[in-house]
């Protein structure tokens, strides 16, 4: 029975209407309903990128979709705005197909996106020169919006005269001068030094607070847990392969928010528990609907291997018995200058072969894991084998299917097979990967690559030794 994960005191009395409900769609700016995205393969299988998901945006709200790398983030925010068409279910702008109303949005990049050969007032009049503006109307509403965001001044600098801040409130004001109803930001802070960033979240608080942004909802793509939490009325975590929302609530905690409150370090501990555990479906938050993937999900048979390398996750456990046995994940990523995307699949490998677990958001060494972390390496192998035989489905067939054959050989095609159903063909082969770098540290298998095979080592040895000898 897989544990759910309990909510975050800090959404108890978080009231949402339900995604589904005649509150939700006749308030909904962009409404999706049951929108998907995959590619078609020459075999007729197809590769899932995001499973049927409902979402809604509503006036009122900053709306932040976090989730790992490979989850669909990116292109879930193509799809709302238009850019990309679902390959099933539908989008409405205000009750209308999105592809037959006139929509207007603005997206903030990552990249700064500038024109290089335009100065910075000519880079905020492009979109309305596009839109058919007079010269007057473009220059009084582009120099309006520079003041606004503290660019006054600056409209006959170039993009290469200013600094990363500077460049990315030129984006800010190219976005907003064409004043959009929803406006999207896809990570519009990762690009800048901790400080700047900072200090532009703030600037975007303070203008959506005044009402002095002509927008009526803002929808951030970010992978920063704290910069979620910071700026968002409501946050939705997606998993992965496919996409699919794992949890959608609200966020009560007034602005301002304070870094070092208890409840805004127990919501950052519930996020980080939501996606250090990618098999197990949370607890609903009030207003949280259970995506009809998410609920399949529960019938899974294989885990998903974290893409972690035997070395990783020694790594990881040794500093984490260093610092005591215990540390909260996000402080590790900080101490590692690590992207949180980049860490999570160390701790995901850890905690499925149960060298940790993960509590309230802080990775915790088990007995085990300390033994491991201590061990000499023939001894760490023999713990990891141990480890890999007991808690990982995939690792232990390989090897019983190894030992029952009198050749001890199996092809890689009836792995693939099986895996096929549950995960996409490119996600397959990478699980098979994982597969191969785990059982040849742990000496469970070895992989002829050659003839796409898994063999016992011993009979790999024996094949090799005859060729040899024919030499």
């Amino acid at each position: 029975m897989q544990e759910a994960v309990t909510p975050n005191p800090a959404l108890d009395a978080a009231p949402t209407a339900p995604q589904g409900s005649p509150q939700a769609v006749d308030d909904a700016i962009i409404r999706a309903v049951g929108i998907e995205k995959y590619y078609a393969q020459p075999s007729q299988n197809r590769i899932q990128v995001i499973s049927a998901t409902d979402l809604s945006i509503v006036p009122g709200e900053i709306l932040a979709l976090l989730g790992p790398s490979g989850s669909g983030k990116s292109t879930m925010l193509r799809m709302l705005t238009g850019l990309s068409t679902p390959s099933a279910g539908q989008v409405y702008w205000h009750g209308t197909p999105i592809a037959e109303a006139e929509v207007n949005v603005s997206i903030v990049f990552q990249s700064f996106a500038l024109f290089p050969w335009l100065t910075v007032l000519e880079n905020v009049e492009a979109p309305l020169q596009a839109r058919g503006e007079t010269p007057t109307v473009r220059h009084e509403r582009s120099m309006k919006m520079l003041d606004t965001v503290g660019l006054d001044g600056f409209e006959a600098a170039y993009p290469k005269e200013l600094s990363g801040g500077m460049r990315q409130r030129v984006g800010f004001a190219r976005a907003l001068v064409v004043e959009p109803e929803v406006l999207f930001m896809d990570e519009p802070f990762s690009a800048l030094d901790v400080l700047t960033a900072e200090n532009l979240r703030s600037e975007l608080l303070e203008l959506w607070a005044k009402k002095t942004m002509p927008t009526k909802a803002i929808f951030l793509v970010t992978h920063n847990i704290e910069e979620a939490v910071l700026l968002a009325d409501r946050i939705i975590v997606l998993g992965r392969n496919p996409g699919h929302i794992r949890t959608d609530f609200r966020v009560q905690l007034p602005q301002p928010r304070d870094r070092k409150s208890e409840p805004f370090t127990q919501l950052v501990d519930y996020i980080y528990k939501v996606l250090t555990r990618p098999d197990t479906v949370p607890a609903e938050a009030p207003g949280q609907q259970i995506t009809r993937a998410a609920r399949d999900q529960r019938q899974m048979h294989y885990q998903m291997l974290p893409h972690a390398r035997p070395g990783g996750i020694a790594g990881l456990l040794e500093l984490l018995l260093d610092k005591g046995g215990r540390d909260d994940i996000y402080r590790l990523a900080d101490d590692l200058a690590f992207e949180i995307d980049d860490l999570l699949p160390i701790v995901d490998a850890a905690q499925l072969l149960g060298f940790l677990k993960v509590e309230e958001g802080d990775a915790v060494i088990t007995p085990t894991g300390e033994e491991f972390a201590n061990s000499e390496i023939l001894r760490q192998k023999e713990l990891f084998r141990n480890a890999a035989v007991e808690n990982v489905l995939l690792l232990r067939q390989i090897r019983r299917a190894l030992d029952t054959k009198s050749d001890h050989t199996v092809r890689e095609d009836f792995f693939l097979d099986m895996l096929d159903e549950q995960f996409s063909e490119e996600e397959g082969q990478r699980q098979i990967e994982t597969a191969v770098t785990w059982g040849r540290y742990a000496e469970l298998f070895d992989f002829d690559a050659a003839r796409r095979r898994f063999v016992l080592p011993d009979a790999l040895e024996e094949e090799i030794a005859p060729s040899e000898a024919k030499k």
